[in-house]
């Protein structure tokens, strides 16, 4: 999708995977879907792994990748958080390929809930 080629770490091999995933299972268009892009934080430039847009091209789920021998966190969950400061996403989710946690965010009433799933594409919205 990225149109490169790039080590196949064992972080990029989850990346791929969900991708593939999200895709092939989820029903995500690809064209809609951005890897590992810039975005500034506290006028610091930072990388996220995964940004699917809707069809305004506006961003609605963020997904932070982690190697499948690293353990998901409380620090990866902050991680993501501090990314979504910026885009404002409705929907998070931590995988290390092994497991997925995925939540959706209240924005106006500033909670947050975790799902047992990660929604369909058309669910999204």
């Amino acid at each position: 999708m990225r149109k490169k080629y790039v080590a196949l770490t064992s972080e990029e091999w989850v990346r791929q995977n969900f991708v593939a995933w999200l895709v092939n299972e989820k029903k995500y268009p690809a064209g809609l879907i951005a890897i590992e892009k810039e975005l500034v934080l506290n006028d610091m430039k930072k990388r996220f792994d995964i940004v699917v847009f809707n069809s305004q091209f506006v961003p609605s789920l963020l997904v932070e990748c982690k190697a499948p021998e690293v353990k998901i966190t409380q620090k990866s969950f902050d991680q993501v958080a501090r990314y979504n400061m910026t885009l404002k996403v409705k929907y998070l989710v931590v995988t290390n390929g092994m497991m997925h946690y995925c939540c959706y965010i209240d924005q106006q009433k500033g909670e947050f809930s975790f799902l047992d799933h990660v929604p369909d594409f058309d669910k999204l919205f």
